[in-house]
């Protein structure tokens, strides 16, 4: 699968952009504050629908414009695929393929495999349990669709649960029946996703594991080790357990959304024990795992996008990882970096075609 085309109208700070991919290799250089990031971002919106950066699609418009559109021609399965994202003030986000309107965004997750290693990855390590929930979800979602509606629909009984529990607490009333309802079908989803996570991270985290010796050449090692309420307890008991404490808190205290994946190194919080280039590094290996097991589970080569990923990287960590691209399993390749030289010095060490841009 490759990206042959990419037009851009209003997008960020970029008014309108258009350019032609012909090569395994693309390179967008140029100062900082130019839009380099957000030609990438404005690729990742096309496999996802939303930026990697700003979720809030209304804030993707140019200031004082109107609208967005970002138009992508792909090559995938010897046939064209044309896909447009676009947003009006005021007016649902619309995706279209071939011309065509999907009725649910969830859909088109995962037709376009795209993995993005950008410094904003630094939010895995630092951030709470949910940046981390929410990777392992994107991965998973990315080739199971019952997954992602099992997780859609967890999300909207999650809320209504807690909806009742604050209307109990704001009318001093109780009802455990219609309590006992969420609780019974949050249990059926809850485990089923838990179990999804957890044979998931089985794989991955042996993928991770090899990724992270190639980049690092370093003896240390590392882990992922998943933490759930539901090693202990189905969810169904977990919340019967836990009433008083939800009605007292006025939400659901316990459940797959309190999930948590620690990042370790020699058996200890990367985040406390890691240098820096250990972080990077480990976010690295992290995301070259991702784009193997995306690959493996959908015989698809996803799209790779580095952003600045010269930053806390040497030129010769950097070289090592595009190298990547020479190997057969590896697609189409997207850097940004603000020095044309240095991109240049790195690429060039690659027998594959390759362009700069310059911004």
């Amino acid at each position: 699968m490759i990206l042959k085309s990419l037009s851009l109208i209003n997008y960020k700070n970029l008014d309108t952009k258009s350019f032609d991919f012909d090569t395994k290799i693309n390179c967008f250089v140029g100062p900082n504050g130019i839009g380099k990031t957000n030609i990438l971002d404005a690729i990742y919106h096309l496999s996802f629908g939303k930026s990697y950066f700003n979720p809030i699609s209304s804030q993707n418009i140019k200031h004082d414009e109107d609208f967005f559109v970002v138009d992508g021609l792909y090559e995938k399965g010897n046939r064209e695929e044309k896909i447009i994202v676009s947003l009006k003030k005021g007016q649902k986000k619309i995706i279209k393929r071939n011309g065509k309107n999907y009725d649910k965004f969830s859909d088109h997750i995962g037709f376009l495999p795209l993995v993005m290693i950008s410094p904003a990855d630094r939010d895995l390590i630092i951030e709470g349990s949910d940046t981390r929930r929410k990777f392992i979800d994107s991965v998973i979602s990315q080739s199971d669709k019952i997954y992602l509606a099992d997780l859609i629909n967890y999300q909207k009984l999650l809320s209504q649960r807690n909806a009742l529990l604050k209307y109990f607490a704001l009318n001093n009333t109780f009802n455990k029946v219609s309590l006992e309802v969420y609780n019974e079908q949050l249990n059926d989803l809850g485990n089923a996703i838990f179990k999804k996570r957890d044979a998931f991270l089985q794989t991955f985290i042996p993928i991770f594991k090899s990724r992270y010796e190639w980049i690092s050449s370093h003896n240390e090692t590392v882990n992922l080790v998943y933490k759930s309420d539901l090693f202990n307890a189905n969810l169904k008991t977990l919340l019967e357990t836990n009433i008083k404490r939800d009605r007292a808190l006025q939400y659901t205290s316990v459940g797959i959304h309190k999930d948590d994946l620690s990042f370790e190194i020699e058996d200890h919080p990367i985040k406390k024990f890691g240098s820096q280039g250990q972080q990077k590094s480990f976010l690295i290996a992290l995301k070259l795992a991702q784009f193997d097991f995306i690959k493996a589970q959908s015989g698809v080569n996803p799209i790779l996008v580095l952003d600045d990923i010269f930053d806390k990287l040497d030129e010769q960590r950097v070289s090592q990882i595009i190298s990547l691209v020479d190997k057969e399993h590896f697609g189409q390749l997207f850097i940004s970096d603000t020095h044309p030289e240095r991109t240049e010095n790195a690429v060039k060490r690659v027998h594959q075609t390759y362009k700069l841009f310059k911004l």
